[in-house]
Protein backbone atom coordinates (compact mmCIF):
# COMPACT_ATOMS: atom_id res chain seq x y z
CA UNK A 1 0.00 0.00 0.00
CA UNK A 2 1.59 3.21 -1.03
CA UNK A 3 1.85 5.83 1.81
CA UNK A 4 1.96 8.99 -0.80
CA UNK A 5 -1.03 11.43 0.05
CA UNK A 6 -2.30 13.76 -2.82
CA UNK A 7 -1.67 17.41 -1.72
CA UNK A 8 -5.36 18.07 -0.97
CA UNK A 9 -5.47 15.40 1.06
CA UNK A 10 -2.41 16.55 3.33
CA UNK A 11 -2.63 18.30 6.46
CA UNK A 12 -0.62 22.06 6.58
CA UNK A 13 1.59 20.32 9.49
CA UNK A 14 2.30 17.74 6.72
CA UNK A 15 2.76 19.79 3.90
CA UNK A 16 5.17 22.24 5.99
CA UNK A 17 7.43 19.64 7.19
CA UNK A 18 7.79 18.28 3.83
CA UNK A 19 9.03 21.70 2.66
CA UNK A 20 10.85 22.18 5.59
CA UNK A 21 13.23 18.76 5.01
CA UNK A 22 13.98 19.18 0.96
CA UNK A 23 14.14 23.00 1.31
CA UNK A 24 16.98 21.81 4.04
CA UNK A 25 18.77 19.74 2.17
CA UNK A 26 18.50 21.83 -1.16
CA UNK A 27 20.08 24.64 1.10
CA UNK A 28 22.75 22.44 2.40
CA UNK A 29 24.30 21.38 -1.48
CA UNK A 30 24.17 25.15 -2.58
CA UNK A 31 26.09 26.28 0.05
CA UNK A 32 28.55 24.30 0.08
CA UNK A 33 29.34 25.65 -3.80
CA UNK A 34 30.52 28.79 -1.73
CA UNK A 35 31.30 27.82 1.73
CA UNK A 36 34.69 26.74 1.25
CA UNK A 37 36.16 29.56 -0.77
CA UNK A 38 37.20 32.03 2.06
CA UNK A 39 38.70 29.06 3.87
CA UNK A 40 40.98 28.03 0.81
CA UNK A 41 43.87 30.47 2.16
CA UNK A 42 43.92 28.46 5.20
CA UNK A 43 43.62 25.26 3.22
CA UNK A 44 46.80 25.76 0.76
CA UNK A 45 48.97 26.27 4.25
CA UNK A 46 47.61 22.89 5.20
CA UNK A 47 47.97 21.20 2.27
CA UNK A 48 51.39 23.10 1.04
CA UNK A 49 49.14 23.96 -2.45
CA UNK A 50 49.99 26.88 -4.90
CA UNK A 51 46.54 28.83 -5.22
CA UNK A 52 45.90 27.20 -8.83
CA UNK A 53 45.40 24.15 -7.40
CA UNK A 54 43.60 24.89 -4.55
CA UNK A 55 40.54 25.92 -6.11
CA UNK A 56 40.17 22.48 -7.43
CA UNK A 57 38.50 22.02 -3.97
CA UNK A 58 35.73 24.22 -5.48
CA UNK A 59 35.63 23.00 -8.80
CA UNK A 60 35.84 19.40 -8.30
CA UNK A 61 32.29 19.59 -6.27
CA UNK A 62 30.90 21.46 -9.18
CA UNK A 63 31.41 19.11 -11.45
CA UNK A 64 30.23 16.03 -9.70
CA UNK A 65 27.46 18.33 -8.61
CA UNK A 66 26.36 19.36 -11.96
CA UNK A 67 26.52 16.17 -13.44
CA UNK A 68 24.38 14.22 -11.01
CA UNK A 69 21.94 17.69 -11.35
CA UNK A 70 21.51 16.53 -14.76
CA UNK A 71 20.58 13.16 -14.13
CA UNK A 72 18.82 13.03 -11.38
CA UNK A 73 15.90 12.17 -13.27
CA UNK A 74 17.42 9.33 -14.53
CA UNK A 75 18.80 8.13 -11.50
CA UNK A 76 15.37 9.07 -9.67
CA UNK A 77 13.63 6.30 -12.20
CA UNK A 78 16.34 3.41 -11.89
CA UNK A 79 16.45 3.82 -7.69
CA UNK A 80 12.89 5.23 -6.51
CA UNK A 81 12.82 8.74 -6.23
CA UNK A 82 13.07 8.54 -2.55
CA UNK A 83 15.81 5.71 -2.59
CA UNK A 84 17.70 7.90 -4.87
CA UNK A 85 17.25 11.23 -2.51
CA UNK A 86 17.85 9.32 0.42
CA UNK A 87 21.37 7.69 -1.35
CA UNK A 88 22.34 11.41 -1.99
CA UNK A 89 21.57 12.60 1.30
CA UNK A 90 24.23 10.11 2.87
CA UNK A 91 26.41 9.87 0.41
CA UNK A 92 26.83 14.14 0.92
CA UNK A 93 27.06 13.44 4.52
CA UNK A 94 29.81 10.99 3.92
CA UNK A 95 31.70 12.91 1.72
CA UNK A 96 31.45 15.95 4.51
CA UNK A 97 32.41 13.69 6.99
CA UNK A 98 35.60 12.54 4.85
CA UNK A 99 36.52 16.51 3.45
CA UNK A 100 37.05 17.36 7.17
CA UNK A 101 39.39 14.48 7.91
CA UNK A 102 41.24 14.67 4.45
CA UNK A 103 45.22 15.18 5.19
CA UNK A 104 46.39 15.43 1.78
CA UNK A 105 45.09 17.47 -1.38
CA UNK A 106 44.36 14.81 -3.02
CA UNK A 107 42.44 13.06 -0.86
CA UNK A 108 40.63 16.35 -0.35
CA UNK A 109 39.57 16.44 -4.42
CA UNK A 110 38.52 12.72 -4.09
CA UNK A 111 36.44 13.47 -1.26
CA UNK A 112 34.95 16.53 -2.59
CA UNK A 113 33.64 14.51 -5.34
CA UNK A 114 31.78 12.35 -3.54
CA UNK A 115 30.22 14.86 -1.37
CA UNK A 116 29.31 16.70 -5.05
CA UNK A 117 28.13 13.42 -6.04
CA UNK A 118 25.82 13.09 -3.12
CA UNK A 119 24.58 17.35 -2.81
CA UNK A 120 23.55 17.22 -6.77
CA UNK A 121 20.26 15.22 -6.43
CA UNK A 122 19.71 17.43 -3.66
CA UNK A 123 18.61 20.72 -5.23
CA UNK A 124 16.47 19.51 -8.56
CA UNK A 125 14.65 16.97 -6.49
CA UNK A 126 13.64 18.88 -4.19
CA UNK A 127 11.99 21.25 -5.71
CA UNK A 128 10.03 18.66 -7.69
CA UNK A 129 9.12 17.27 -4.17
CA UNK A 130 7.62 20.83 -3.48
CA UNK A 131 5.91 21.19 -6.37
CA UNK A 132 4.06 17.87 -6.27
CA UNK A 133 3.22 18.44 -2.38
CA UNK A 134 1.88 21.91 -2.67
CA UNK A 135 -1.74 22.08 -4.47
CA UNK A 136 -1.30 24.13 -7.35
CA UNK A 137 -3.34 27.68 -5.19
CA UNK A 138 -0.40 27.37 -3.43
CA UNK A 139 2.61 26.90 -6.11
CA UNK A 140 4.05 30.48 -5.77
CA UNK A 141 4.78 30.04 -1.40
CA UNK A 142 5.80 26.78 -2.38
CA UNK A 143 8.68 28.23 -4.52
CA UNK A 144 9.06 31.31 -2.45
CA UNK A 145 9.95 28.55 0.52
CA UNK A 146 12.69 26.67 -2.56
CA UNK A 147 13.74 30.07 -3.38
CA UNK A 148 14.82 30.98 0.75
CA UNK A 149 17.07 27.78 0.57
CA UNK A 150 18.72 28.25 -2.65
CA UNK A 151 19.45 31.93 -3.09
CA UNK A 152 19.90 32.16 0.56
CA UNK A 153 22.91 29.84 0.47
CA UNK A 154 24.96 31.43 -2.18
CA UNK A 155 24.85 34.70 0.34
CA UNK A 156 25.56 32.69 3.69
CA UNK A 157 28.68 30.45 2.00
CA UNK A 158 31.06 33.23 2.49
CA UNK A 159 29.75 33.84 6.06
CA UNK A 160 29.24 30.82 7.88
CA UNK A 161 32.66 29.56 5.93
CA UNK A 162 34.57 32.40 7.56
CA UNK A 163 33.40 32.28 10.97
CA UNK A 164 33.97 28.60 11.34
CA UNK A 165 37.21 28.85 9.75
CA UNK A 166 38.47 31.80 12.52
CA UNK A 167 36.54 30.02 15.05
CA UNK A 168 37.25 26.34 14.68
CA UNK A 169 39.44 25.98 11.58
CA UNK A 170 38.53 25.12 7.94
CA UNK A 171 37.65 20.99 8.69
CA UNK A 172 34.25 22.82 10.60
CA UNK A 173 32.95 24.36 7.35
CA UNK A 174 32.26 20.18 6.42
CA UNK A 175 32.07 18.87 9.92
CA UNK A 176 29.18 21.20 10.44
CA UNK A 177 27.08 19.33 7.48
CA UNK A 178 27.06 16.51 9.91
CA UNK A 179 24.15 16.82 12.28
CA UNK A 180 21.68 18.75 10.17
CA UNK A 181 21.96 16.24 7.41
CA UNK A 182 21.63 13.08 9.70
CA UNK A 183 17.87 15.25 10.72
CA UNK A 184 17.39 15.63 7.29
CA UNK A 185 17.66 12.23 6.16
CA UNK A 186 15.09 10.98 9.52
CA UNK A 187 12.68 13.15 8.26
CA UNK A 188 12.86 11.78 4.76
CA UNK A 189 12.38 8.04 5.78
CA UNK A 190 9.65 9.24 7.81
CA UNK A 191 7.72 12.03 5.99
CA UNK A 192 8.52 11.74 2.27
CA UNK A 193 6.82 9.05 -0.48
CA UNK A 194 6.80 8.24 -4.01
CA UNK A 195 3.94 9.18 -6.11
CA UNK A 196 2.53 6.78 -7.83
CA UNK A 197 2.71 8.48 -11.50
CA UNK A 198 6.48 8.85 -11.07
CA UNK A 199 8.43 6.52 -13.51
CA UNK A 200 9.96 3.46 -12.42
CA UNK A 201 12.41 1.22 -13.70
CA UNK A 202 15.61 1.32 -16.09
CA UNK A 203 15.19 -1.58 -18.95
CA UNK A 204 19.24 -0.69 -20.32
CA UNK A 205 21.87 1.76 -19.55
CA UNK A 206 22.33 4.96 -20.98
CA UNK A 207 25.79 4.04 -21.62
CA UNK A 208 26.77 6.39 -24.17
CA UNK A 209 24.50 9.33 -23.10
CA UNK A 210 26.53 9.02 -19.62
CA UNK A 211 29.79 9.17 -21.00
CA UNK A 212 28.83 12.27 -23.50
CA UNK A 213 27.50 14.32 -20.57
CA UNK A 214 30.50 13.49 -17.51
CA UNK A 215 32.57 14.65 -20.82
CA UNK A 216 30.36 17.88 -21.76
CA UNK A 217 29.85 19.26 -18.18
CA UNK A 218 33.42 18.44 -17.02
CA UNK A 219 34.66 20.34 -19.78
CA UNK A 220 32.27 23.48 -19.61
CA UNK A 221 33.31 23.23 -15.89
CA UNK A 222 37.17 23.46 -16.32
CA UNK A 223 36.58 26.04 -19.24
CA UNK A 224 34.75 28.16 -16.86
CA UNK A 225 36.34 27.72 -13.84
CA UNK A 226 40.01 27.82 -14.44
CA UNK A 227 39.92 29.74 -18.64
CA UNK A 228 40.89 32.84 -16.79
CA UNK A 229 43.79 31.55 -14.61
CA UNK A 230 45.16 29.90 -17.41
CA UNK A 231 45.00 32.71 -20.37
CA UNK A 232 41.73 31.12 -21.51
CA UNK A 233 42.33 30.04 -25.36
CA UNK A 234 46.59 30.82 -25.45
CA UNK A 235 46.18 27.36 -23.18
CA UNK A 236 45.90 24.28 -25.23
CA UNK A 237 44.17 22.70 -22.17
CA UNK A 238 41.59 25.46 -22.47
CA UNK A 239 40.96 24.67 -26.55
CA UNK A 240 40.89 21.04 -25.89
CA UNK A 241 38.12 20.85 -23.39
CA UNK A 242 36.51 23.52 -25.19
CA UNK A 243 36.30 20.98 -28.31
CA UNK A 244 35.67 18.29 -26.40
CA UNK A 245 32.92 20.12 -24.44
CA UNK A 246 31.15 21.43 -27.34
CA UNK A 247 31.55 18.12 -29.94
CA UNK A 248 30.13 15.91 -26.40
CA UNK A 249 27.31 18.48 -26.45
CA UNK A 250 25.84 17.91 -29.80
CA UNK A 251 26.27 14.53 -30.05
CA UNK A 252 24.53 14.08 -26.77
CA UNK A 253 22.06 15.98 -27.75
CA UNK A 254 21.13 13.78 -31.31
CA UNK A 255 21.80 10.48 -29.46
CA UNK A 256 19.36 11.47 -26.31
CA UNK A 257 16.35 12.76 -28.45
CA UNK A 258 16.81 9.33 -30.09
CA UNK A 259 17.15 6.89 -26.99
CA UNK A 260 14.08 5.11 -25.74
CA UNK A 261 15.49 5.54 -22.17
CA UNK A 262 17.79 8.96 -22.29
CA UNK A 263 19.54 9.95 -19.58
CA UNK A 264 18.83 13.13 -20.26
CA UNK A 265 15.15 14.09 -20.96
CA UNK A 266 15.68 16.72 -23.64
CA UNK A 267 12.01 16.47 -24.57
CA UNK A 268 10.79 18.47 -21.55
CA UNK A 269 12.12 21.84 -23.69
CA UNK A 270 8.87 21.47 -25.64
CA UNK A 271 7.38 23.09 -23.29
CA UNK A 272 7.55 26.61 -23.87
CA UNK A 273 7.27 28.16 -20.45
CA UNK A 274 10.54 25.46 -19.11
CA UNK A 275 12.65 27.54 -21.74
CA UNK A 276 11.84 31.05 -21.13
CA UNK A 277 12.37 30.18 -17.38
CA UNK A 278 15.50 28.43 -18.21
CA UNK A 279 17.25 31.67 -20.22
CA UNK A 280 15.99 33.62 -17.83
CA UNK A 281 16.84 31.45 -14.49
CA UNK A 282 20.96 31.63 -16.62
CA UNK A 283 21.04 35.30 -16.55
CA UNK A 284 19.74 35.32 -12.76
CA UNK A 285 22.38 32.53 -11.92
CA UNK A 286 24.80 34.97 -13.12
CA UNK A 287 23.97 37.86 -10.85
CA UNK A 288 23.30 35.79 -8.14
CA UNK A 289 26.83 33.98 -8.16
CA UNK A 290 28.66 36.71 -9.66
CA UNK A 291 27.53 39.19 -7.06
CA UNK A 292 28.68 36.75 -4.54
CA UNK A 293 32.05 36.47 -6.06
CA UNK A 294 32.90 40.20 -6.53
CA UNK A 295 31.48 41.96 -3.33
CA UNK A 296 33.79 40.28 -0.80
CA UNK A 297 36.83 40.08 -3.51
CA UNK A 298 35.36 43.81 -3.98
CA UNK A 299 35.94 44.71 -0.45
CA UNK A 300 39.56 42.88 0.32
CA UNK A 301 41.40 44.76 -2.58
CA UNK A 302 39.83 48.05 -2.57
CA UNK A 303 39.01 48.70 0.90
CA UNK A 304 41.03 46.08 2.95
CA UNK A 305 38.21 43.72 4.58
CA UNK A 306 39.33 40.41 6.62
CA UNK A 307 37.94 37.42 5.35
CA UNK A 308 34.87 37.10 7.89
CA UNK A 309 34.05 40.89 7.29
CA UNK A 310 34.39 40.80 3.33
CA UNK A 311 31.54 37.92 4.02
CA UNK A 312 29.21 39.81 6.08
CA UNK A 313 29.07 42.55 3.19
CA UNK A 314 26.34 40.16 1.45
CA UNK A 315 24.54 39.72 5.00
CA UNK A 316 22.12 42.72 4.37
CA UNK A 317 21.30 41.03 0.93
CA UNK A 318 20.51 38.08 2.41
CA UNK A 319 18.46 39.22 5.04
CA UNK A 320 16.53 41.10 3.11
CA UNK A 321 16.15 38.10 0.46
CA UNK A 322 14.76 36.51 3.46
CA UNK A 323 11.98 38.63 4.25
CA UNK A 324 10.96 39.37 0.62
CA UNK A 325 10.54 35.83 -0.15
CA UNK A 326 7.13 35.17 1.30
CA UNK A 327 5.79 38.31 -0.21
CA UNK A 328 6.93 37.72 -3.62
CA UNK A 329 5.08 34.54 -2.99
CA UNK A 330 2.28 36.04 -1.97
CA UNK A 331 2.20 38.69 -4.70
CA UNK A 332 2.63 36.32 -7.49
CA UNK A 333 -0.77 34.54 -6.11
CA UNK A 334 -2.42 37.58 -7.01
CA UNK A 335 -0.76 39.39 -9.79
CA UNK A 336 0.96 36.72 -11.98
CA UNK A 337 4.15 36.64 -13.41
CA UNK A 338 4.81 39.60 -15.44
CA UNK A 339 4.29 42.42 -13.39
CA UNK A 340 6.85 40.67 -10.70
CA UNK A 341 9.16 39.61 -13.30
CA UNK A 342 8.92 43.70 -14.70
CA UNK A 343 9.45 44.62 -10.88
CA UNK A 344 12.24 42.07 -9.84
CA UNK A 345 14.26 43.06 -12.92
CA UNK A 346 13.62 47.16 -12.36
CA UNK A 347 14.71 46.62 -8.96
CA UNK A 348 17.73 44.77 -9.92
CA UNK A 349 19.01 47.09 -12.43
CA UNK A 350 18.85 50.18 -10.47
CA UNK A 351 20.79 48.17 -7.91
CA UNK A 352 23.87 47.70 -10.32
CA UNK A 353 23.43 51.13 -11.19
CA UNK A 354 24.09 52.32 -7.57
CA UNK A 355 27.12 49.69 -7.58
CA UNK A 356 28.08 51.28 -10.37
CA UNK A 357 28.55 54.76 -8.13
CA UNK A 358 30.71 53.19 -5.78
CA UNK A 359 34.60 54.98 -5.33
CA UNK A 360 38.01 53.49 -3.40
CA UNK A 361 36.50 55.63 -0.35
CA UNK A 362 33.51 53.91 -0.29
CA UNK A 363 32.45 52.08 3.18
CA UNK A 364 30.57 49.11 4.30
CA UNK A 365 27.70 52.04 4.49
CA UNK A 366 28.26 52.73 1.28
CA UNK A 367 27.13 48.92 -0.11
CA UNK A 368 24.24 48.28 2.12
CA UNK A 369 22.14 50.85 0.17
CA UNK A 370 22.66 49.00 -3.27
CA UNK A 371 22.49 45.41 -1.81
CA UNK A 372 19.45 45.94 -0.24
CA UNK A 373 17.58 47.26 -2.81
CA UNK A 374 18.63 43.95 -4.60
CA UNK A 375 17.98 41.62 -1.85
CA UNK A 376 14.36 42.93 -2.94
CA UNK A 377 14.28 42.48 -6.26
CA UNK A 378 16.07 39.04 -6.62
CA UNK A 379 13.09 37.34 -4.94
CA UNK A 380 10.54 39.02 -7.50
CA UNK A 381 12.37 37.59 -9.98
CA UNK A 382 12.81 34.06 -8.51
CA UNK A 383 9.78 33.26 -8.01
CA UNK A 384 7.48 33.92 -10.95
CA UNK A 385 10.57 32.23 -12.61
CA UNK A 386 10.93 28.83 -10.23
CA UNK A 387 6.61 28.47 -10.73
CA UNK A 388 5.67 29.57 -14.38
CA UNK A 389 8.76 27.61 -15.31
CA UNK A 390 7.64 24.00 -14.59
CA UNK A 391 3.82 24.87 -14.58
CA UNK A 392 2.40 23.25 -17.51
CA UNK A 393 5.07 20.11 -17.44
CA UNK A 394 3.71 17.23 -17.02
CA UNK A 395 4.35 15.99 -13.27
CA UNK A 396 5.42 12.40 -14.39
CA UNK A 397 8.41 14.55 -15.87
CA UNK A 398 8.49 17.26 -12.93
CA UNK A 399 12.18 15.90 -12.19
CA UNK A 400 13.55 15.79 -15.18
CA UNK A 401 12.25 19.20 -15.78
CA UNK A 402 13.65 20.68 -12.58
CA UNK A 403 17.04 19.05 -13.26
CA UNK A 404 17.40 20.82 -16.43
CA UNK A 405 16.12 24.29 -14.85
CA UNK A 406 18.55 24.11 -11.98
CA UNK A 407 21.23 23.42 -14.25
CA UNK A 408 20.83 26.33 -16.21
CA UNK A 409 20.49 28.34 -12.96
CA UNK A 410 24.12 26.93 -12.25
CA UNK A 411 25.99 27.07 -15.53
CA UNK A 412 24.75 30.94 -15.69
CA UNK A 413 26.92 30.79 -12.07
CA UNK A 414 29.85 29.84 -13.10
CA UNK A 415 29.52 31.86 -16.08
CA UNK A 416 29.03 34.76 -13.57
CA UNK A 417 32.22 33.63 -11.95
CA UNK A 418 33.98 33.37 -15.22
CA UNK A 419 32.55 36.65 -16.35
CA UNK A 420 33.52 38.80 -13.19
CA UNK A 421 37.13 37.41 -13.14
CA UNK A 422 37.57 38.46 -17.47
CA UNK A 423 35.99 41.98 -16.96
CA UNK A 424 38.05 42.37 -13.52
CA UNK A 425 41.28 41.52 -15.32
CA UNK A 426 40.63 43.09 -18.77
CA UNK A 427 39.05 45.91 -17.10
CA UNK A 428 42.07 46.39 -14.75
CA UNK A 429 44.53 46.77 -17.89
CA UNK A 430 42.75 48.86 -20.13
CA UNK A 431 41.53 51.42 -17.14
CA UNK A 432 45.11 51.62 -16.15
CA UNK A 433 46.15 52.40 -19.68
CA UNK A 434 43.43 54.94 -19.77
CA UNK A 435 44.85 56.22 -16.18
CA UNK A 436 48.73 56.52 -17.17
CA UNK A 437 47.99 58.54 -20.19
CA UNK A 438 46.99 61.10 -17.72
CA UNK A 439 49.88 60.41 -15.12
CA UNK A 440 53.25 62.07 -16.42
CA UNK A 441 55.88 64.41 -14.96
CA UNK A 442 54.74 67.31 -17.49
CA UNK A 443 50.90 67.45 -15.50
CA UNK A 444 50.33 69.77 -13.09
CA UNK A 445 48.76 66.87 -10.72
CA UNK A 446 50.90 64.52 -10.86
CA UNK A 447 54.15 66.86 -9.49
CA UNK A 448 52.06 68.37 -7.24
CA UNK A 449 51.29 64.45 -6.16
CA UNK A 450 54.99 63.59 -5.93
CA UNK A 451 55.69 66.62 -4.53
CA UNK A 452 53.42 66.48 -1.23
CA UNK A 453 54.35 62.97 -1.26
CA UNK A 454 58.01 63.05 -1.14
CA UNK A 455 57.75 66.24 1.49
CA UNK A 456 56.12 63.52 3.96
CA UNK A 457 58.48 61.04 3.18
CA UNK A 458 61.21 63.58 3.77
CA UNK A 459 59.52 64.70 6.56
CA UNK A 460 59.77 61.13 8.31
CA UNK A 461 63.24 61.01 7.88
CA UNK A 462 63.84 59.21 4.36
CA UNK A 463 66.55 59.91 2.03
CA UNK A 464 66.00 61.91 -1.05
CA UNK A 465 66.88 58.69 -3.51
CA UNK A 466 64.50 56.60 -1.62
CA UNK A 467 61.74 58.86 -1.06
CA UNK A 468 61.76 59.51 -4.54
CA UNK A 469 60.83 55.46 -5.65
CA UNK A 470 58.42 55.08 -2.80
CA UNK A 471 56.83 58.83 -3.90
CA UNK A 472 56.76 57.02 -7.57
CA UNK A 473 55.99 53.44 -6.35
CA UNK A 474 52.73 55.03 -4.44
CA UNK A 475 51.46 56.95 -7.43
CA UNK A 476 51.69 53.15 -9.34
CA UNK A 477 49.96 51.93 -6.64
CA UNK A 478 46.99 54.37 -6.51
CA UNK A 479 46.17 54.23 -10.08
CA UNK A 480 46.05 50.68 -10.31
CA UNK A 481 43.34 50.66 -7.24
CA UNK A 482 41.50 53.01 -9.06
CA UNK A 483 41.88 51.15 -12.32
CA UNK A 484 40.83 47.83 -10.29
CA UNK A 485 37.91 50.25 -8.90
CA UNK A 486 36.49 51.16 -12.11
CA UNK A 487 36.91 47.17 -13.07
CA UNK A 488 34.53 46.70 -10.39
CA UNK A 489 31.91 49.32 -12.18
CA UNK A 490 32.26 48.54 -15.48
CA UNK A 491 31.10 44.44 -13.78
CA UNK A 492 27.83 45.82 -12.52
CA UNK A 493 27.49 47.88 -15.44
CA UNK A 494 27.74 44.44 -17.79
CA UNK A 495 25.52 42.57 -15.54
CA UNK A 496 23.01 45.34 -15.19
CA UNK A 497 23.07 45.49 -19.04
CA UNK A 498 22.33 41.76 -19.23
CA UNK A 499 18.91 41.99 -17.21
CA UNK A 500 17.52 44.53 -19.52
CA UNK A 501 18.19 41.89 -22.39
CA UNK A 502 15.40 39.58 -20.51
CA UNK A 503 12.66 42.97 -20.94
CA UNK A 504 11.26 41.15 -24.07
CA UNK A 505 11.15 37.39 -22.93
CA UNK A 506 8.73 38.83 -20.27
CA UNK A 507 6.16 39.58 -22.34
CA UNK A 508 6.36 36.00 -23.57
CA UNK A 509 5.46 34.65 -20.22
CA UNK A 510 2.14 33.43 -19.53
CA UNK A 511 -0.28 36.39 -17.99
CA UNK A 512 -2.39 36.36 -15.19
CA UNK A 513 -5.31 34.51 -16.54
CA UNK A 514 -3.59 31.92 -18.53
CA UNK A 515 -1.45 30.99 -15.31
CA UNK A 516 -5.40 30.59 -13.24
CA UNK A 517 -6.74 28.95 -15.91
CA UNK A 518 -3.77 26.25 -15.21
CA UNK A 519 -4.22 26.07 -11.75
CA UNK A 520 -7.95 25.72 -12.33
CA UNK A 521 -7.40 22.88 -15.03
CA UNK A 522 -5.24 21.21 -12.47
CA UNK A 523 -7.38 21.61 -9.37
CA UNK A 524 -10.12 19.95 -11.11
Amino acid sequence: MSLYKDPEEMTPAERWTIAATVVFGAFMAVMDTSVVNVSMPHMMGGFGSDLSAITWVATSYSIAEIIMVTMSGWWSALLGRKNYYLASFALFTIGSILCGTATSFSQMIIYRILQGIGGGALIPVSQAILRETFPPAQQGMAMALYGMGVVLAPALGPICGGWLTDAWGWPWIFYINVPFCAVGVLLTMRFIHDPPYLRRGIRSVDWLGIILLTVCLTGMQVVLERGNDENWFESSMIVWWTVASAAALLVLIFWELRSREPVVNFRVLKDRNLVLGSVMGLVFGVSLFGTTFVLPQFTQRILGYPAFESGLVLAPRALVLLLCMPLAGWAFQRVGAKPLLMTGLGVIVLAYYQLMQLSTTAGFLDLVPPLIVMGIGMPFMFVPLSTVSLMTVDKSQMTDASSIYTLTRRVGGNIGYSLAAVLLDRGEAIHRVYLTEHVSQLSRTTQEYLARTMDALLAKGVGTVHATRLALGLLEQKVMRQATMMAYNDISFVFGCLFLLLIPMIFLMPGRAAIRAVIGGRHK
